[in-house]
Parts: C-alpha cells; sequence; structure tokens
C-alpha cells in the first residue's frame, strides 16, 4: 500500500491528511511527518498504517491536552483525569441526518504516552501548581489557608508539597480574612450567622471574632 497523497487540512493547517492508494485514511501533525519520515510514493504494509494511525491519536491527544495545560496551571490528577476522560468512548448526533455516532475514544497506552511526555517537557508540575494556586486563588476576594488545602488536596496535591507552598506565601490569615469581611459584612444583618459564613470558609473563631472586634 502506498502512500499518494500528503494535504494539509482546512481547519488545521498544523496538520495534514494522508491518502492511501488514493483514499484518505489518516491523519498527522506537520512535525510528525517529517520525524517518522512519511511521504507521497511510500509503501508500507497493514501493520506499519495501523501503527502510524497510533501516531496519529497520540499527536491529536499531545495537542489538545497541551492546549488543556495552557489554559491555566494543573495538577498532576487533573490532567490524569483530562486523559482518562478522552479514553471513554462519546456519542453524537450528525446534524444533518440526526444519526447517533459512537466514537471510540483513545488507548489507554497513547495516553499514558502524551502524560509522559507532557511531564517531561514540564507541562506537569504539582509543586508548580501548588505555588501558582496559593498565589492566584481569590487574591482579591480572600482565602483562608484552610480552603486552600482543602481545594489542593482535592486536586491530588500531596501534603508535603502543599506546606511548602503555603509556607513560602505571604499570604497570612488575618489580611485575607479582612478582604472577605470588607465584602461580605454588609451582606449580613445578624453577626451570628456572618460567623458561620466565615468559618465555613476556614476561619478560625479567634481569628474572626478578632477581626470583627478592630472593625467595630
Amino acid at each position: 500500500m502506498k502512500i499518494t497523497d500528503i494535504s494539509s487540512q482546512v481547519r488545521n493547517p498544523d496538520r495534514v491528511n494522508i491518502s492511501i492508494d488514493g483514499k484518505y485514511r489518516f491523519s498527522l501533525d506537520i512535525f510528525q511527518v517529517g520525524e517518522l519520515g512519511v511521504k507521497i510514493g511510500k509503501e508500507y504494509s497493514e501493520q506499519e498504517l495501523v501503527e502510524l494511525e497510533t501516531e496519529s491519536q497520540f499527536g491529536k491527544l499531545y495537542a489538545r491536552a497541551l492546549e488543556y495545560c495552557l489554559m491555566r496551571p494543573h495538577s498532576a490528577k487533573e490532567v490524569r483525569d483530562y486523559l482518562w476522560r478522552k479514553t471513554r468512548s462519546t456519542k453524537t448526533r450528525n446534524k444533518k441526518t440526526g444519526e447517533v455516532i459512537q466514537r471510540e475514544g483513545v488507548s489507554q497506552m497513547v495516553a499514558e504516552r502524551v502524560y509522559d511526555r507532557l511531564v517531561t517537557k514540564g507541562y506537569i508540575d504539582d509543586e508548580k501548581f501548588a505555588r501558582y494556586w496559593v498565589e492566584n486563588r481569590n487574591l482579591t476576594k480572600g482565602s483562608s489557608k484552610r480552603k486552600l488545602v482543602a481545594e489542593l488536596r482535592a486536586k491530588g496535591v500531596e501534603q508535603s508539597i502543599i506546606d511548602g507552598a503555603l509556607e513560602k506565601s505571604s499570604r497570612s490569615d488575618n489580611d485575607e480574612l479582612r478582604k472577605v469581611l470588607a465584602k461580605k459584612r454588609t451582606k449580613y444583618d445578624d453577626e451570628q450567622k456572618l460567623i458561620a459564613y466565615l468559618a465555613r470558609q476556614g476561619f478560625s473563631y479567634d481569628d474572626i471574632k478578632s477581626a470583627l472586634s478592630e472593625l467595630d
């Protein structure tokens, strides 16, 4: 079987369509074409084409996962969960015919390769993520350290990494509490309800009473 055409995609100029014996077979990103030595006229066995299709899956998923990582820093658990979702089959409806089409997810092996590549390239790093989260989470609204810890643990970050990020941060619960009070105090007629709200946000009772006394 022979490659008879390599053409750029209209929607994504970074990917090309590969035709085998005159029929479209799969797509690759332009870097993969060079890395894999794909060119018009080259012949492949069916097994070799299947392997190239796996590389096609890898290239597509890596591009999507990289875009996901660049939106904002993510924890290792968040990226693993994202990749796991991509291994699941999904159902879509053809807008023209109304037909329901089931699309198979990528293989677990491909998802693991993508994860490993992201780690190698430095896009997955829980220490960097924890520092980002602590320094940027609710900067103007205020967040208690207890709340930050709970959020980071929910995102799969180890406690030792969380402790390190908080230790290096200049944020203090007293300052954060004042931010919350500046926005929320006028919304509560009952001080006990305000105290209960602040406690649910992770602030200690003593810190809350002290901050309220300062304001009074």
